[in-house]
């Protein structure tokens, strides 16, 4: 029996845990746009990023969430991400082991600070630091949060571990 193949995919997951590279793959693999919720929060300018009003960011993500097709990903389960989930024919909620996320924050950082990985921000020691404060929050109340209030979702949730569980699941 052939499983439809999901249209509309949100990737949720914490600092480190995969979610642009997933996002890059399934993008290629099913050819659907991708988009971050980090460049539907920030305007990206060459000086500095300009953050959206609450209207501008709502309306952004509106745009996004009413095409046929998208993979969104993201570290907010936020109220203004909602529409989000209640669309996507799919979640994939992230749950890389909080060690892993720590490896792959320190190893980003020194490939964007030796220029060998670009990046959306300027890679600053303040944001550095801070990765590992969000990791911390994800992994203390974010991964909480997303269950308590989308747990209305869950026959659509695919709770993954390591990239070979999302591998299986597109193959």
């Amino acid at each position: 029996m052939e499983r439809n193949v999901p249209r509309k995919i949100h990737i949720i997951g914490s600092v480190g845990s995969g979610k642009t590279t997933l996002a890059k793959e399934i993008s290629l693999k099913l050819d659907v746009p991708y988009y971050e919720l980090d460049n539907v929060v920030w305007i990206r300018e060459k000086s500095e990023d300009i953050k959206r009003t609450e209207e501008e960011r709502e309306e952004y993500l509106n745009s996004i969430i009413q095409s046929d097709s998208w993979i969104i990903e993201g570290v907010h389960n936020e109220d203004w991400v909602s529409n989000c989930f209640q669309n996507a024919d799919l979640i994939i909620f992230l749950d890389t082991k909080y060690s892993v996320r720590t490896y792959r924050i320190i190893k980003r950082f020194l490939k964007q600070k030796l220029r060998l990985e670009k990046s959306n921000y300027k890679p600053t020691l303040k944001i550095f630091f801070n990765m590992f404060k969000w990791n911390r929050y994800f992994e203390e109340v974010g991964k909480i949060n997303f269950f308590n209030n989308y747990y209305i979702h869950r026959n659509k949730i695919e709770v993954i571990k390591n990239t070979d569980c999302i591998k299986r699941y597109f193959n």
